[in-house]
């Protein structure tokens, strides 16, 4: 029976394969006003059916509840009125981008007459695995689709019911514009087996894959794939707090970024304060986080001027809690805050605050994470608050896609060459 299965799998799997690669070929040369009408077409249709997706949200947050997850990762799965209002608007923001493709990135002429362009192309089909968030459902298909990509959709068993209400508005968003309905696909089986299937390339249909969950889904991703994988692993995201830093702000920054919503990747993990500013800025900025509800996980050195304190162990550096669980700790200045990070980070997001401009610069230049923020709070690593409409996820390798992986990034390029009869001696 288990044979039985596993075969059904990847006869599915084969097939989306192969439709997602026969859609491919439309989109690619698809004019940039047919995209736009389907993305208005996804996003009425996700306001229209809001109701709809509400009552399948509630059944993916009732078997989620019944399971005894976090709180975290209730609030990643839940979608309330206004945050489909926020999807529908994220599509629509997509919809207003520049189309990237044919977009002529550079041009040169060589001494020979020939004239050279390099020009944004599709990346062709594109695998998306990712877990409780049923936004990435809507973020993912627009995106690929405003690239010119087709996409297979592989959400968590979590968001199944959630992703499967949102996917069927988009796919109804392709047919009202005469696109291709497989253009954006959602695998529906919730077996571990139609993720071995996608990470294998189903036979050379996929050309990349995005990851976008938990630690242990990017780490198989990262080990099994065989194809090219844009991926973050974690977000251990850092803030350091200078002694030039404006108290006020720091507090504000170092509260939002913790607690506006603890359970995305661009939420701070390790606040690292200036121990030069340990007497002013310390104890503010620790009992402002208190007062909001974190825990505060901190040194030895911390505890003592401020009992009460969990006691941070080697652990909690590198641990992303995606929680209201912060660690702090004190640095020397801006050379030991860019020893901790570098050693600790996940290459994500990093904040300075400060009002010192060389200490700035140095931060800026010595560290290498894919978003490094001055005086703002680490929440922004997003690619809709980049202005660019929305993104799959945050990558933090250094081959082509880093950072927000938006619509420019979900191209690859070619070479236009024009001559005059040229030929190479």
């Amino acid at each position: 029976m288990l044979d039985q299965v596993k075969t059904d799998i990847d006869s599915l799997m084969a097939e989306i394969g192969r439709n997602a690669r026969a859609a491919a070929r439309p989109l690619a040369i698809a004019a940039a006003e047919q995209k736009n009408s389907a993305l208005e077409a996804m996003a009425a249709e996700i306001f229209a059916n809001r109701d709809a997706i509400l009552a399948a949200n509630a059944i993916d947050l009732a078997n989620a509840r019944q399971s005894g997850v976090a709180a975290s990762f209730i609030d990643r799965l839940t979608l309330t009125p206004e945050r489909i209002e926020g999807i529908a608007a994220a599509i629509r923001d997509i919809a207003d981008l520049k189309d990237p493709v044919g977009d002529v990135i550079a041009e040169w002429d060589r001494p020979n007459g020939l004239h050279i362009e390099r020009v944004r192309t599709p990346l062709g089909v594109i695998g998306v695995i990712y877990e409780s968030r049923p936004n990435v459902t809507a973020d993912a298909g627009a995106l690929c689709l405003k690239a010119g990509n087709a996409v297979i959709l592989r959400g968590g068993s979590d968001s199944a019911n959630s992703s499967q209400a949102i996917h069927s508005c988009l796919v109804a968003g392709l047919k009202a514009a005469g696109l291709p309905e497989h253009a954006i696909q959602y695998v529906p089986v919730t077996d571990r087996a139609a993720v071995g299937a996608m990470l294998s390339g189903l036979g050379g249909t996929i050309d990349v894959i995005v990851p976008r969950g938990g630690k242990s889904l990017v780490a198989r991703v990262q080990s099994e794939a065989r194809v090219p994988v844009f991926a973050h692993l974690e977000g251990l995201c850092h803030i350091y707090v200078d002694k030039s830093a404006d108290l006020d702000m720091a507090r504000k920054i170092a509260v939002n970024a913790k607690m506006r919503r603890t359970g995305i990747c661009g939420s701070m993990e390790t606040l690292l304060i200036d121990r030069a500013a340990a007497e002013s800025h310390l104890a503010p900025l620790v009992e402002g986080l208190l007062a909001a509800g974190c825990e505060v996980r901190a040194t030895d050195e911390i505890r003592a001027r401020i009992p009460g304190l969990v006691a941070a162990t080697e652990t909690d550096w590198s641990t992303e809690y995606l929680d209201a669980i912060l660690s702090v700790s004190l640095v020397d200045g801006i050379s030991g805050a860019i020893g901790h990070i570098n050693r600790w980070s996940s290459a994500h997001t990093e904040a300075v605050v400060a009002e010192d401009p060389a200490v700035v610069e140095r931060f800026f230049t010595e560290i290498d994470s894919a978003i490094l923020l001055h005086n703002a709070s680490t929440q922004f690593a997003d690619g809709g608050e980049f202005g660019m409409g929305g993104e799959i996820g945050i990558a933090t390798g250094k081959m082509h896609a880093r950072g927000p992986v938006g619509v420019e990034q979900l191209t690859s390029f070619k070479y236009r060459v024009r001559g005059t009869g040229q030929v190479r001696p």
